[in-house]
């Protein structure tokens, strides 16, 4: 603790002296910050921008688990420094576990964000040509690109369920993240306007087995109109890479052992749905008010 406090406090000294601190004290320090603060401190000083991008200041950016997550990598990660591998996970999503789920970084915190493929989750009648198919999105130009090389798209069904789940301690710890599910609607859609049911359940090991509880049950709309929308709903927004996402919920997720599980459901209208194309379920940390 001394340590650190003689490294920090080293800040306040004029310019000219900072070339007289080891590289590692200023790097101890910009360890100590965050990504987005280590950027801004590398232009205090020649000193500072050598020190700003050792290996010593990057490797305390990266989660703990960074070896294991690009070592489920679909395709070799190439990298120079711990620097340039941290901006690689924050600008290209990392296909893991055989291309079912994406790793990235949010670039400011360096928190963890996990899309989970729609191969991966729980479709009711999925495996049902009938009912849903699976679309390469790479042979279908109506649809975006998209980072997985099967997305599911509703051809016909009147009970809609979908859902996914994720272990609590693949995310980052103390992190409040936003859970949504991620998808579009073809031209040719039916039945989409009505309301569905989102939620977000924890499920805790207990004396008899798994503990679920409901951290947040909401109504969602994926294709609004004027007629339909409800006050209180969550409504679809448009993304950047031109998929729509609808947001299922909040939670903090603390450091306790569970599993999470994201819901998507109209079960009780039972009218017929088409053109629903979905990608996955994405779960990313939640952007703090400034």
């Amino acid at each position: 603790m001394i340590e650190t406090e003689q490294a920090c406090s080293s800040l306040a000294m004029p310019a000219p002296t900072l070339s007289l601190l080891p590289e590692d004290c200023i790097s101890l320090v910009l360890s100590l910050t965050s990504p987005q603060d280590a950027c801004r401190l590398s232009l205090v000083s020649p000193e500072f921008r050598s020190a700003a991008k050792s290996d010593a200041v990057w490797i305390r950016f990266l989660p703990s688990d960074y070896e294991d997550i690009i070592s489920r990598s679909v395709s070799p990660v190439i990298f120079s420094s711990k620097k340039d591998l941290y901006f690689r996970l924050c600008e290209s999503p990392l296909l893991v576990d055989g291309g079912a789920r994406s790793f990235e970084l949010e670039r400011v915190s360096g928190k963890k964000r996990f899309m989970i493929g729609a191969r991966e989750s729980t479709i009711s009648w999925a495996n049902n040509p009938q009912f849903w198919e699976w679309i390469s999105p790479s042979k279908s130009p109506s649809l975006p690109i998209s980072r997985f090389n099967k997305v599911a798209g509703l051809r016909a069904v009147c009970w809609l369920d979908i859902r996914t789940r994720i272990e609590k301690r693949l995310l980052s710890p103390n992190t409040s993240y936003t859970a949504c599910l991620v998808y579009t609607i073809a031209d040719s859609s039916h039945g989409l306007e009505y309301p569905v049911k989102v939620s977000l359940t924890l499920s805790k090991k207990g004396s008899q087995g798994e503990e679920p509880t409901t951290i947040e049950g909401n109504v969602a709309y994926l294709k609004p109109t004027s007629r339909y929308i409800g006050q209180l709903a969550h409504l679809p927004l448009e993304r950047g890479d031109q998929w729509k996402e609808v947001e299922i919920g909040e939670f903090f997720n603390d450091p306790d052992d569970g599993i999470i599980e994201m819901r998507v459901s109209e079960t009780e209208l039972l009218n017929w749905k088409s053109g629903l194309v979905v990608q996955g379920f994405e779960l990313r940390p939640k952007l703090l008010d400034k």
